[in-house]
Formats: structure tokens, sequence, C-alpha cells
């Protein structure tokens, strides 16, 4: 007999998400019938969407999300015992499943790749779902130009902080914008952004300005608002933007304030465009070994922030929502 703990939704999010909107319950798990395999968890993810899509789920729910698991009893030929593997199974230390479900525009299961020596934990980071949102984000729509500037919002981020590498490697120069001197001089030092920008500081604007002083021709958007604003004035004509997160508004409780930018997105004929990284749902293997190729090589650098012990999920969570992880945040469950 199998007890899971699980993590789910007892109340919903009013701004920052607080420990009593979770509660941990144990479940019995049934024994394994034809074709079904079960995972344990290794390492969970805590990431910023989840602000948003907690709106999708009914109250006693487990909450979701992605997790590095290893198969331990298996009756599936195709997930043997000792497989690893990227399962959208939420927050929950032990899962049944029989590979059927559909819920998920994105594989909710599948392999991980020879790392090497590098940890399992990157498949939740950048050789998995996070990795190809910037894959794909980046190169699909923003189509990076050597002699191009990238200004990348939430920089200093799992998405962010691999967006500005992937620039730097089609020969962008790249600015990142972030909330702190720490995380702004692991960008430059470490991965070599060209510049870094702390928006929390009240030059922001004018060092934009300095910094991008032949203008923006792509602009990864994380975090919307103010910021994001303040970068579309900067765009070059034909420039491109990619929106991928709001965070700024993630914790609002009131509505915010919009800013006049239909002047620019006219004027500047720009191509402003959303995206969910489902969308490339039939790539995404694509994804995975080229990032993948590309931390091998020495191409990619990456930190994470990782939360150790399962009761720390909740706490993980909201501390990425507010800013205090470097690069991708995970949790080690022990």
């Amino acid at each position: 007999m199998v007890i899971a703990e699980v993590y789910i939704l007892q109340n919903y999010f009013h701004g920052l998400p607080k420990q009593s909107d979770f509660k941990l319950i144990e479940e019995e798990l049934p024994p394994l019938k034809d074709g079904e395999f079960l995972a344990e968890a290794l390492y969970l993810s805590v990431d910023p969407y989840m602000r948003v899509k907690f709106k999708d789920l009914k109250l006693g729910s487990t909450f979701f999300g992605y997790q590095v698991a290893k198969i331990t009893e298996s009756k599936s030929k195709e997930y043997p015992i000792g497989t690893n593997i990227v399962g959208a199974f939420g927050w929950r230390s032990h899962t049944i499943y029989d590979g059927t479900s559909k819920l998920f525009a994105i594989p909710p299961v599948w392999k991980i790749p020879d790392l090497g020596d590098f940890p399992l934990s990157l498949a939740l980071g950048i050789v998995g779902r996070v990795g190809n949102t910037a894959y794909f984000g980046c190169l699909d729509l923003l189509r990076p130009k050597n002699g191009e500037t990238l200004v990348v919002s939430g920089a200093g981020g799992g998405v962010g902080s691999h967006v500005g590498q992937i620039g730097k490697l089609n020969g962008c120069k790249v600015v990142g914008i972030t909330g702190s001197d720490e995380k702004g001089e692991w960008l430059v030092n470490e991965l070599q952004f060209d510049h870094f920008i702390n928006y929390k500081k009240p030059n922001f604007l004018e060092t934009l300005k300095k910094y991008t002083a032949d203008g923006v021709d792509c602009y990864f958007d994380n975090t919307g608002g103010e910021i994001s604003a303040n970068v579309i004035t900067r765009m070059n004509t034909y420039g491109r933007v990619a929106v991928c997160g709001l965070i700024s508004n993630y914790n609002a409780t009131e509505p915010r304030a919009a800013f006049p930018i239909d002047t620019y997105i006219l004027r500047l004929q720009l191509k402003v465009e959303g995206f969910m990284v489902h969308r490339w749902a039939d790539r995404w293997e694509e994804g995975i070994m080229q990032n993948l190729q590309w931390l091998k090589e020495g191409k990619l650098k990456y930190k994470e922030t990782v939360t150790c012990g399962f009761e720390n999920v909740v706490s993980a969570f909201i501390g990425m929502l507010k800013g205090d992880n470097v690069g991708k945040a995970v949790v080690k469950v022990e």
C-alpha cells in the first residue's frame, strides 16, 4: 500500500498566495492495473503561470504543476521501473498514471534524455518546459538577428535568463531587466548579457534609454505593466514583441492603470504576439534536444534556486512570486 502526500487548493488566492490557501492531505493509492505505473516525485516545479492558471481548478483539487519523478512500480511496457520522467502530476509525492491523459496540450509525460553529469532538476528548467518556452518564444516569434538589440524583462528567472543567452548566440546586444543587483551581476558576469537594469531603482527609464541608444528590435516580455510600456516606447520600426508573462499584475488586488502603447504599436508597425508554449507541442523534442546540446557544449549556463523538502513547496512558490529566486525555482523532495 502506498500513501501519497498531496497539496490541494483550499482557497482561491487574493493577492499573494498564502500557506492557508493550501492543505496537505494523504491519499491511499490502489494497486496498479495493466498499463499503469507508479511514479515517485524527486523534484517539483514552481512557476509564475501557476498564479494565473489556478483559477481553472475546483477547490479541493490537487494543485497542478510538473515534476521530475522516478518510476518505482510498473505494469507498462513503455515505462519500465527506474525510468526518469517529467509528468504533469501536480504537487503530490506519488502518482499512478495510465498513460492516457489528454488534459494537457503539451506532453503530459515525457522521458528525460541523458543529461550526463547535470542534475535531473534541469528537466523542469533549461531542458524542459521552461527551456522550450525560451527557445520557441525567442527564435520563432522574435527571430533575433546579428547586431540587433534584445531586451528581456524578468531576466533573472529561468525563462528570461535563457532567452538572453539565445540572443547572444544569435549575435544580439542583450539588456536584461531584473529586480536586484545580485541577479543583474549574474546576468552580466556569468551569462554575458551586455547590460542589466534594476527596475526598482529610481533612474530606470534613464538607464533604459542609455543602454538602448539605438532602439530596441526585440523585446521578450515576462512582466507587462509599466516596465513593458517603457520598453515599447524604445522600439525601432518593425520591432517584435513576444509576450510570455504578466507577472507584474499577477498578485494585484485592484485593476492596474493602462499604459498608452497603442500609438507606438501603430506608428512603429510593431509585431506584438502573446504565446503559450503548448503551441509547439508537435516540436517538443526539438527544443529539448537543442537546449541540451547547447548546455553540454557550454553555450548555455543556468542557476537554480533549490528549496529542500516536500513540506516547503508552498513557501517556495510564494518566494518565487516575490522574486526571491535566481534562475529556475525548484523543490527537491526529500
